[in-house]
C-alpha cells in the first residue's frame, strides 16, 4: 500500500475577518459562476457580489482590503456555509488561498465539505470569536496558529482549545480527508480483490 501524504495536523498564518451571522453559499459564490467544468479559477467569484457592483467597481468587503491580502485563515461568525449545499462555496474560498477557517458555527454539509478538501472547521465559542476578530481587526499582522491533534488555535501569545467534529478530526491528521488520495493508495488491494469477482477479472490488471 502506498503512503498517504496529504494529512494535514497544523494550519498558520494570518487571518481575515468576514463577519455577520448566516452567511450562506449564495453569497459565498454566486450561482451563476457554477456553471464550469472544472474548480479551478473559482477563487476569484469568492463573495464576488458583495465585493463588486455590478459595473465591476470594488466595494468596501475583506477580501478587497489590501491589510488582509494574503490572509490563509478566515474568522467568521455564526452558521456560516448556510443555504444549498454546493461544494463549490468551500472551493472558491480555498482556491482564494483560505486553509482553515474559524467561527462559531458551520452548516453541517459545508463543514463536510470543507473537510473533504483538506480544509479545517473550527469551532469557538461566540466572546472568543468576537474577541479574535477584534483583535485582527486592530493588528491584521497577527498570527494564528491551529494545531488540529492539540485541539487548539493561537492567536499571537494566546491559547484557546477549539471544537470538531472528531470524525473530521481525525481524517485530516490521518491524510483519510482525500478520498481520491486512499484511493490511489489502495490501487494493489483493488486490483487483487477484483482478480476474483468473475465479472471483473478479466478488466483486472
Amino acid at each position: 500500500m502506498q503512503e498517504i501524504k496529504h494529512a494535514i495536523s497544523h494550519v498558520e498564518g494570518t487571518a481575515v475577518v468576514v463577519a455577520g451571522n448566516d452567511i450562506d453559499t449564495d453569497q459565498i459564490i454566486p450561482a451563476r459562476f457554477m456553471k464550469v467544468v472544472t474548480f479551478d479559477g473559482l477563487g476569484e467569484y469568492a463573495f464576488y457580489d458583495l465585493r463588486f457592483t455590478e459595473g465591476g467597481e470594488q466595494k468596501p468587503h475583506p477580501f478587497n482590503d489590501e491589510r488582509f491580502a494574503g490572509a490563509s485563515i478566515m474568522v467568521v461568525n455564526r452558521n456560516f456555509g448556510c443555504g444549498s449545499s454546493r461544494e463549490h462555496a468551500p472551493q472558491a474560498l480555498m482556491r482564494s488561498g483560505i486553509k482553515a477557517v474559524v467561527g462559531e458555527s458551520f452548516a453541517e454539509i459545508f463543514a463536510g465539505n470543507c473537510t473533504a478538501m483538506g480544509v479545517p472547521a473550527v469551532i469557538l465559542p461566540h466572546e472568543t470569536i468576537v474577541e479574535i476578530q477584534k483583535r485582527i481587526e486592530s493588528d491584521p499582522s497577527t498570527m494564528l496558529s491551529v494545531d488540529l491533534p492539540s485541539s487548539t488555535i493561537t492567536v499571537g501569545d494566546t491559547e484557546y482549545t477549539f471544537d470538531m467534529p472528531p470524525a473530521y478530526r481525525s481524517a485530516l491528521i490521518a491524510g483519510n480527508w482525500d478520498s481520491t488520495s486512499v484511493l490511489l493508495s489502495n490501487v494493489g488491494l483493488i486490483e487483487e480483490r477484483a482478480s476474483h469477482i468473475p465479472y471483473l477479472s478479466g478488466f483486472a490488471g
